[in-house]
């Protein structure tokens, strides 16, 4: 394994280290670190570790992408499907 449990693949590590990566790139990355993080954990609790690793580095797109995945995660919410549409007949 490449990583550890904050970042099982070594992806976001990897995104540091490549020069002229790009914002849009830096997404995509952490939308597959994020697919790879097991449902049950706090992401916001691992992205604010991955904060402090990489603090460092203020100016990378990833720090942007990291610091957005702070402010912007929000639980999901259920808008329906067939328990809600059982549930109302």
């Amino acid at each position: 394994m490449k990583g550890d449990a904050v970042d099982p693949k070594g992806l976001i590590a990897d995104a540091y280290r490549i020069e002229g990566i790009r914002l849009e790139e830096c997404r995509t990355i952490f939308l597959d670190w994020a697919l790879s993080v097991p449902v049950d954990v706090d992401t916001g609790a691992l992205i604010a570790v991955l904060m402090q690793r990489h603090g460092d580095a203020a100016d990378h797109p990833m720090t942007e992408v990291l610091n957005d995945g702070l402010t912007k995660i929000t639980a999901p919410k259920r808008r329906g499907g067939v328990k809600r549409r059982n549930a109302e007949n």
